[in-house]
């Protein structure tokens, strides 16, 4: 934990971004029935039936640099060590390229290790990526200290509040809001220090007798 919130302390440096790292699924839902326009003189919000029809589940990889105001979301199929190995591989070679290195910040998950990299590439390519990357990993049960699970929630709130029928929805759905939010370059500020968590956090430490 003092780990990722020593991280969260270092001041700007494009050099060496700072980048979280989460994933989520969302289910696609179409309407079974169109829906209808409400009455003149009403809310300017259409009639929705509860009933719908499900397309599937598709998963979210969400990337964002706290300090830097940016944030990127890729839609998969699926989440496997294949599809976090080519997340890894866009976050360094498209948005990143001239980093000297990526500070990492994501959740345990038994796919977000190296070891996905030469699951996808050769040899030779994941160790490349590999040696991009300064991993640092919130502890079991801290998932919360990941920013990128800020990011979620504000993208769940912002944008997939609705039903989306399909990825090509999604996909497009997700990009206009990543634009928005971009052009904004709206930040998250991070309050919580290590000094704080030793003391609401003093259950989690271990005791020593006098």
């Amino acid at each position: 934990m003092e780990d990722v919130l020593d991280v969260y302390t270092r001041p700007y440096d494009p050099t060496k971004p700072q980048v979280c790292l989460d994933e989520t699924s969302r289910q696609l839902l179409a309407d079974a029935t169109p829906p209808e326009p409400m009455a003149p003189g009403c809310r300017p919000v259409a009639r929705e039936d509860h009933e719908y029809v499900r397309g599937g589940v598709c998963n979210l990889f969400m990337l964002t640099e706290p300090l830097g105001g940016w944030r990127r979301v890729m839609v998969s199929e699926r989440r496997t060590r294949i599809d976090f190995a080519h997340c890894i591989k866009e976050l360094v070679d498209v948005h990143y390229p001239e980093a000297e290195a990526i500070v990492l910040v994501m959740d345990n998950l038994n796919t977000h290790t190296p070891a996905s990299l030469y699951k996808a590439f050769p040899p030779a390519e994941a160790r490349r990526l590999a040696d991009r990357l300064e991993i640092h990993y919130t502890p079991k049960h801290g998932s919360w200290l990941n920013m990128a699970e800020i990011e979620l929630s504000a993208l769940s709130g912002q944008c997939l509040d609705r039903r989306l029928a399909d990825r090509a929805t999604l996909e497009r759905e997700v990009e206009a809001w990543e634009r928005e939010r971009n052009g904004r370059a709206s930040k998250i500020e991070w309050r919580f220090t290590t000094e704080d968590a030793r003391i609401k956090l003093r259950h989690l430490y271990p005791s020593f007798d006098d």
